[in-house]
């Protein structure tokens, strides 16, 4: 999966191009769907830059092989993105949770 795809994804879902963050929280890792996009024109990336960020996260998410789980949950979630109320993946990392929880990334 590559930036552009995980921004398809988005797009098919709710019609924009959301911000997606990575955060941990109490020993666990979360994807979050942000309520901010790339369409607004307050949105505070140039279309360079978001893709960039999506690339990253995509790497991210092959890395803990996890592509499948945030397709699947955006695919079928009935939440959606809005003021003040991201939309929380769970990521499952198995028995590799301890390597990416000690650090930071």
């Amino acid at each position: 999966m590559t930036g552009q795809d995980l921004r398809q994804l988005l797009i098919n879902k709710w019609g924009f191009s959301y911000d997606i963050q990575v955060r941990r929280a109490v020993g666990r890792l979360f994807v979050q769907v942000m309520w901010r996009y790339q369409e607004q024109v307050s949105f505070p990336l140039s279309e360079t830059e978001y893709l960039e960020h999506l690339d990253q996260v995509a790497r991210y998410l092959a890395a803990w092989n996890a592509i499948g789980q945030v397709q699947t949950f955006i695919e079928t979630t009935r939440e959606k993105p809005r003021l003040g109320k991201a939309v929380n993946i769970p990521i499952d990392l198995g028995d590799r949770a301890s390597e990416w929880l000690l650090e930071d990334f």
